[in-house]
């Protein structure tokens, strides 16, 4: 471990190693965290225009204070004789801190173990308290209805932060904390194209994608990822995604047949090892392998790319880990993979750039895309009663009982597989 870490490290983390007998680490913190909002609004409505217009006043009393008016305005237009509205707005927000472990976040870094624990090595851990930031966001809509039988709505959405936040997580543990970064950006589209009814058949479609950019350097909590002025992707973001029902029922009072496709594009999955000439991919940093050697030239170091730390058998198995065609086996059939050869390294359920290309902004790992289909037939009212009624539903959910990966690793949530085949019966009694 010195060889590692140093003796200095050594000796402030030894008295809380467990495996040696020592005694779990304990923090004690106190704030109170007040909040006070008011606001006022009216909505103004003259001729075929609507405006919506307002201003809130947010006053937080925390570990850090803040004051902040916000103004908001929104306008919305209904060109009646095409059946079109469209609509702008505008709101200024106060972005106040996550409370979840507030007080370690913003005052960890007096104690020398949080300081040498957290952060990756060789990151100073002196960042201040978390203070509240401020958002600007835009909305751009249009609503329009062909006749009666089709309506699409469709908005942009553009969400510009100063300091933005996001939760970090110690190690591989459940633990997480608020951490905040110098901005964030967050443009992002929506679309619903809706049949509302066409000789029994009812249908929608829903298409959006989102981009989830935050700007280092990080500004307040404990470090996380090294200092740098790097643009870098969190896993809400996703590039495309779309849900399609149909549902038909070809007589009012009969029975009826729905169907779903969903399509995700994949959301990005930072945690997941890669191979670029970048420090989050521990292609050629040192390895706490136990001698911290360096990753020989063309490997790449089988690690969380968030924490670090290396992955285990476990967990390469869960991210679908290959290794020259080999499929990594979960313990204890196998042992974890410290490295993998650079052209070698895939995957099953994830998206690993080709050697060189990864790039945290424009081509971070991401989640496989996939395709997800359910159906279901079932009856409403089965013997046509008017103050009782008998309903029926037959549903299966992932009809071709895709295996893929939801998430892997994620901060908020860890690791989740989308749901395997199943199929519900359901008889139903109304009163």
């Amino acid at each position: 471990m010195p060889g590692v870490y140093g003796a200095t490290t050594c000796a402030v983390l030894a008295p809380h190693d467990l495996i040696t007998g020592g005694t779990a680490y304990e923090f004690h913190g106190h704030t109170d965290v007040k909040e006070l909002a008011m606001y006022i609004q009216d909505t103004i409505t003259v001729r075929n225009w609507s405006f919506n217009l307002g201003i809130h006043g947010d006053l937080y009393n925390g570990l850090a204070i803040a004051r902040q008016a916000e103004p908001r305005v929104g306008i919305a237009y209904n060109f009646k004789p095409t059946n079109t509205v469209f609509q702008v707005s505008y709101a200024r927000t106060m972005e106040t801190p996550f409370n979840e472990n507030l007080v370690i976040a913003s005052t960890g870094c007096s104690s020398p173990f949080l300081a040498l624990l957290v952060p990756p090595l060789g990151v100073p851990c002196n960042l201040g308290p978390i203070v509240p930031g401020h958002r600007n966001e835009f909305h751009v809509g249009l609503q329009q209805a062909f006749g009666k039988y089709l309506v699409i709505d469709g908005e942009y959405i553009w969400k510009y932060t100063h300091n933005g936040y996001d939760f970090g997580v110690v190690g591989s543990t459940p633990i997480t904390f608020p951490i905040e970064w110098t901005a964030s950006k967050i443009p992002g589209y929506a679309v619903r194209l809706t049949v509302p009814n066409f000789h029994g058949l009812t249908a929608f479609v829903v298409m959006s994608g989102v981009a989830a950019r935050f700007f280092l350097p990080q500004v307040a909590g404990l470090p996380i990822i090294p200092v740098g002025n790097e643009v870098f992707r969190i896993d809400h973001d996703e590039i495309f995604n779309q849900t399609t029902h149909l549902q038909y029922q070809p007589f009012k009072r009969g029975p009826w047949l729905s169907f779903n496709w969903r399509y995700d594009s994949g959301l990005v999955a930072g945690a997941s090892p890669c191979s670029a000439p970048t420090a989050t991919c521990f292609s050629s940093t040192p390895f706490a392998d136990g001698g911290g050697a360096n990753i020989p030239s063309g490997q790449v170091a089988l690690v969380n790319t968030v924490s670090g730390l290396p992955l285990t058998a476990d967990q390469e198995f869960q991210a679908g880990l290959t290794c020259n065609g080999k499929l990594a086996a979960p313990n204890p059939l196998g042992p974890a993979l410290a490295t993998c050869s650079a052209a070698g390294l895939a995957s099953i359920y994830l998206q690993i750039p080709k050697p060189g290309t990864k790039n945290d902004d424009h081509s971070p790992q991401r989640i496989q895309p996939r395709n997800l289909f359910d159906i279901a037939v079932g009856h409403d009212n089965i013997f046509h009663g008017d103050r009782y009624k008998w309903s029926a539903r037959l549903a299966v959910i992932n009809l071709t009982d895709k295996e893929a990966l939801y998430n892997f690793l994620s901060t908020f949530s860890g690791t989740h597989y989308v749901t395997p085949r199943a199929v519900t019966a359901t008889v139903g009694f109304h009163f």
